[in-house]
């Protein structure tokens, strides 16, 4: 029995702020974001959008197309939680109108997440090959206002279906784990943005993709040719890069090409949102999907990084026909139609964001009818609604 990735639904926030004009406004050359960190864009999320929210927006981008009914699991992975106790799978569970007998929670190992919650799902699909599962990871990456980690920021949120014989991506058997207890980017309980050692968590990424791929190979027996795609965790495009070039060292020009070539593809959404931490992945996939045609049964590798520091490579095989499971169109739309920020208006939202909002305190969404949002907190209890 063949299990993997069903559907695949994305959402981000309908606001972003440009590359060239956040440069500008710290007085460094625009190529050092363009270029040297490879992004373009950066999505922005205010008030009223949170991992919750914007995990519920991404599920439904696939919800009815699929049988409810037979949903028995829903795993949410995120740095980004709303409650120090009560999962956020449980907000969703709500707006979707799962019965009760889903089994849900929630888990957290930095960029991770999802990751983890996959292979929860995957398991739990193949003892009840009757059953779905729905794996969300939902994130706000946020470093502050003109810090180091600026450039590196982003928020949106990718949901997978997972199920028996899947429309998509077949998941092979094997992985390769590698963790150490380190301190390369953290957020303390009392901090609401994150702490992290640039330069070394970025040599600790490097490092753990050297050995879990290394690893893979000689656990499968397999060869970096034998990969159609290598596609990595992406906390800004240029590190995977990185990344990916030392899986091409000492290979032959067509394996070298192709990895690279797919490499870019998979690279694009990133350049458009930023970091979406346990998401991000799973974006670098959709956006692979989108924007190359790839034959059935091609191998591609998966390498996910979770700071603190775990990582895991793993592989799956592209289903004959994915490309009808994907809305390509709707997920430009989506991206086209955010609201350009000035630099100015990115600061103030994005600090009005950071704000617990008062008890009672009503907020109104600007984001497009249907879509949910945070509303604040009624008794201190989280609110949300649907525009």
């Amino acid at each position: 029995m063949q299990v993997g990735i069903d559907q695949i639904g994305f959402y981000t926030p309908n606001k972003y702020v440009d590359m060239v004009d956040l440069a500008e406004a710290r007085n460094v050359d625009p190529n050092k974001f363009l270029i040297g960190i490879g992004q373009k864009k950066m999505s922005v999320a205010d008030q009223t959008q949170d991992a919750v929210s914007m995990g519920i927006n991404a599920t439904l981008r696939y919800w009815n197309k699929i049988d409810q009914d037979k949903v028995g699991l829903m795993i949410f992975g995120t740095e980004s939680s709303v409650d120090q106790s009560k999962s956020a799978s449980l907000f969703v569970k709500s707006a979707l109108h799962l019965k009760p007998e889903v089994r849900t929670f929630e888990v957290k190992e930095a960029c991770f997440g999802l990751t983890a919650g996959l292979m929860m799902a995957r398991d739990f699909v193949r003892v009840h090959p009757d059953q779905s599962a729905i794996v969300i990871g939902s994130d706000i990456a946020r470093y502050g206002v003109n810090t180091p980690g600026e450039v590196t920021q982003g928020a949106g949120s990718i949901s997978l279906l997972i199920k028996s014989d899947p429309s998509i991506l077949s998941l092979n058997d094997g992985h390769s784990a590698y963790s150490e207890d380190i301190n390369d980017f953290w957020r303390p309980n009392n901090h609401t943005t994150a702490l992290v050692e640039g330069k070394y968590s970025t040599q600790v990424y490097l490092d753990f993709f050297s050995k879990t791929f290394g690893a893979y190979k000689e656990l499968k027996g397999w060869k970096t040719q034998d990969f159609s795609a290598i596609i990595c965790h992406l906390p800004y495009t240029k590190l995977g890069l990185k990344a990916n070039r030392l899986a091409v060292e000492g290979q032959d020009e067509e394996t070298s090409e192709r990895l690279l070539t797919n490499f870019e593809a998979s690279k694009q959404m990133s350049m458009q949102v930023g970091n979406i931490y346990t998401a991000s992945l799973y974006m670098s996939l959709l956006s692979l999907l989108e924007n190359t045609d790839l034959a059935p049964n091609s191998l591609l590798g998966l390498f996910s990084y979770g700071s603190g520091a775990m990582a895991e490579f793993y592989s799956g095989n592209i289903v004959d026909g994915y490309e009808e499971q994907l809305d390509p169109e709707a997920d430009r739309l989506m991206l086209s139609e955010r609201q350009k920020l000035s630099v100015s208006e990115y600061e103030k939202i994005f600090n009005k964001a950071m704000e617990v909002p008062e008890d009672g305190q009503e907020l109104i969404s600007d984001e497009k009818p249907g879509r949910w949002y945070f509303a604040g907190t009624k008794n201190e209890v989280r609110q949300y609604k649907q525009k």
